[in-house]
């Protein structure tokens, strides 16, 4: 049996080879069950004019962003698609590509791989690209009916709320699954020549999805807080903050089309790092097994996903009462249980039966526990029941100083505890295949980032139903001021449950997004090795940290996250001062406060896209340069003690920064629900409450800006080094052409820093 040539890839079995038409037959049910789901979400009302007229300007604000967007990266990306193409010009074809090609000569293998690889980033990327403005695009259009649902039931709004975060999870998995597996269909053993630019498409898109969207979110929060709370004692979403709908849009642009392409690129990366260990088992083993297995399990995942994402809204009315749910998150919490019990079963049974290994099933076991222990790690710092919360909302009775205080030291031991549940999934890899040998190991863990986002449906989902819930509580403040009826009071008090649990579920799959960006970049990092010694093989067995130039390429790769994040904040600093500054300006407006007259949302909306548009280029070209002029400089091991420095030091810190954020917010929430008494020092206005906004405030740049921020670019740095490799495995720094190139990347960096830290001019 041969079905369309596949043999030809070691696709010898009838299993093997309907095996792989049945990923593609998933990942388009995948898209199908979205678009299934779009049609309810759609077929809900939109509510009251008031409602509607709310969500347009949110509308017209976020599709403006997006539009903005496109013109700043379209001439980066056509710059970089001829670089990629180029690259492989430059340098000799792998030996896969060679033994899969060969035969059309060594000129056609050239072309193949240059025009494969190069059609493979703009795919990654158009994919990166549809799942984030697609989602984005779904999330404002479920947050209206959201709001409109809670005036009829919880259940229902929860369900439009959740299933429009379900569409982003289901693009995700869909569209991810079907460009590996496509890829592979094709190219066979020369796949991971292709695969590597279908990586670095989404995960350059992610990149610039995530530092404009989040800096544009947080600059608006920021403003929007600043002013309105602290300073005019008004609440979050009212409809007199010039910053309230800047505010709405940025949870859409950041925390919807930033998030959903982060876990997107995630998703792809860890399949190109599996397939690309894969193939080298292959060569060495014979057994294409190594290569099918991820494949199967990821289409299991999204077959779990789709059983429990469907079976969210059940819970709460469940026949048998004692596994009734009592809230949303324990009915998101429970059927991501159902998918992942689900997924481990059939693991096992692959592996057992297919792969004859029982081992593969456990480190598929092992990735979804990972995952799920991320929940109540992350729970435990962040939630507003648990003692580190508690402990801030302490501290808050001395001032922002010692409520600052508290939540950085929450964030530096939550980043312990991170690293800790991670190592202690690589020492479960290593015991499992040690005495195989490195290469298995290194396989290994690059299963556990498989098994771990093989619940991406469910966990795009969770999180991009925080910013719809969101959205929907800020339309219903904004649309229903002054009105007290029963009614009116039950749907408020509905969406600000929804709403208090999307906080919940956006902080811990924030998690989940950075443990995944370690383990795939841990993976591309074995990759690395791998693909440099199949350019040049014995060149680099190790990375021998004792040599001192590898010791330098570590310290710098370990600076570099800190040199993101604070050219990060900085344009949040930036932009917010100028959003304060027009807020103020507003209030001071006669009919403001008064609520006669409406205040200029646009103008806000212009100062956060025109600030959050500023810095994309310049952080992408940091984290493309740098890693470049290491390995150009300092070679290929060098460049590898970069990537271990990159790795450890953003983990750490992106761990720290969203873990500090999310426990500083829901510590001001937490003296936001208790009575107001100002005398007795309680409830929004008091002191305390006022240092909790500081503390929030400072955390909103870190947990939804710079934090998130750091998965792509550590992502991004590994897939640079991994392409460049075949051409720094025989570079030379002594010809002219070579001196040159560093001089140009290095000059490029420097613009970039000094673009960075050059201000926004002021709006007209």
């Amino acid at each position: 049996m041969d079905i369309f040539g596949m043999s030809r890839h070691g696709l010898t079995t009838a299993f093997e080879q309907l095996a792989v038409l049945g990923v593609l037959v998933v990942a388009f049910l995948s898209l199908l069950y979205a678009w299934f789901l779009r049609g309810s979400v759609l077929k809900k009302d939109k509510g009251t004019e008031k409602m509607q007229e709310v969500w347009d300007a949110i509308r017209v604000g976020a599709n403006g962003y997006l539009q903005r967007q496109m013109k700043t990266i379209l001439p980066a990306m056509a710059i970089l698609t001829v670089a990629l193409f180029l690259s492989v010009i430059t340098a000799k074809p792998s030996l896969e590509a060679q033994r899969e090609f060969g035969h059309l000569g060594e000129q056609a293998v050239i072309l193949i791989v240059a025009f494969g690889r190069t059609i493979a980033f703009i795919l990654g990327a158009s994919f990166s690209l549809i799942v984030g403005q697609l989602g984005m695009r779904m999330a404002i259009q479920a947050s209206v009916r959201s709001a409109s649902a809670a005036r009829r039931s919880f259940n229902e709004s929860l369900s439009i709320a959740y299933y429009a975060g379900t569409i982003t999870g289901m693009l995700t998995d869909g569209l991810g699954l079907m460009g590996g597996t496509v890829i592979f269909i094709i190219f066979g053993r020369a796949a991971p020549d292709a695969l590597l630019g279908f990586g670095f498409g989404g995960t350059l898109l992610a990149l610039f999805m995530r530092v404009g969207g989040g800096i544009y979110t947080k600059a608006a929060d920021v403003g929007a807080d600043l002013v309105g709370k602290v300073e005019k004692d008004i609440p979050e979403d009212d409809p007199r903050n010039a910053a309230v709908v800047a505010d709405l849009v940025g949870d859409n642009v950041g925390d919807c089309a930033g998030m959903a392409a982060d876990i997107f690129e995630s998703y792809e990366v860890t399949i190109v790092s599996a397939l690309i260990l894969g193939l080298v088992l292959y060569e060495a083993t014979g057994q294409i097994v190594y290569i099918v297995y991820p494949l199967i399990i990821r289409a299991i995942g999204v077959i779990s996903s789709i059983l429990g994402t469907f079976a969210v809204p059940i819970w709460e009315k469940f026949p048998i009462k004692f596994l009734r749910a009592h809230d949303a998150e324990e009915s998101m919490f429970r059927s991501y249980e159902v998918s992942s019990v689900n997924t481990v079963v059939f693991a096992f049974l692959l592996a057992i039966f297919y792969a004859h290994d029982w081992r593969l099933g456990a480190l598929t076991a092992l990735g979804v526990a990972l995952a799920v222990a991320f929940n109540p790690l992350t729970s435990y710092f962040t939630a507003t029941k648990r003692s580190p919360v508690k402990e801030i909302v302490k501290s808050t009775k001395t001032g922002p100083a010692t409520t600052i205080l508290s939540g950085l030291s929450v964030g530096m031991e939550s980043s312990v505890w991170a690293v800790v549940v991670i190592a202690i999934s690589f020492v479960g890899a290593l015991l499992l295949y040690q005495g195989d040998g490195p290469t298995y190991v290194l396989y290994a863990v690059a299963m556990i980032g498989i098994g771990m986002l093989s619940h991406t449906g469910n966990n795009v989902a969770m999180d991009s139903y925080g910013p719809i819930s969101d959205n929907a509580n800020g339309i219903a403040e904004m649309a229903w001021q002054g009105l007290t009826d029963p009614d009116t009071l039950r749907a408020r008090q509905i969406m600000a449950d929804l709403d208090a649990v999307g906080n919940t579920t956006k902080a811990i799959t924030k998690g989940v997004a950075i443990a995944s960006a370690v383990i795939a970049a841990v993976s591309l990092f074995a990759s690395y090795i791998a693909d440099v010694n199949r350019v040049k093989p014995g060149m680099l067995d190790a990375i021998r940290i004792s040599d001192t130039t590898v010791f330098i390429g570590f310290l710098l790769g370990g600076a570099l996250p800190w040199l993101f994040s604070s050219l990060s904040i900085r344009a949040v600093s930036r932009a917010a001062s100028q959003i304060v500054e027009e807020v103020r300006k507003q209030f001071r407006l006669p009919g403001i406060m008064e609520g006669t007259v409406k205040p200029d949302y646009a103008r806000v909306v212009s100062i956060s896209t025109r600030s959050s548009q500023k810095e994309l280029i310049p952080l992408a070209v940091i984290s493309i340069s740098m890693p470049l002029v290491v390995g150009l400089v300092l070679g290929v091991e060098a460049l590898g003690g970069f990537l271990a420095g990159v790795i450890l030091s953003g983990q750490l810190l992106a761990v720290f920064m969203a873990n500090a954020g999310g426990a500083w917010d829901n510590a001001k929430k937490s003296i936001e629900d208790e009575p107001r008494d100002l005398v007795a020092n309680t409830g929004k206005g008091s002191e305390r409450h006022k240092a909790g906004v500081v503390g929030d405030t400072v955390g909103d740049p870190l947990k939804d800006t710079a934090g998130p921020a750091l998965n792509p670019m550590i992502k991004v740095v590994n897939l640079v080094s991994l392409l460049a490799a075949p051409i720094l495995v025989n570079f030379t720094l002594k010809s002219p052409l070579g001196i040159l190139a560093v001089i140009v990347l290095f000059g490029g960096f420097l613009w970039a820093v000094w673009q960075s830290k050059r201000p926004v001019p002021e709006l007209e």
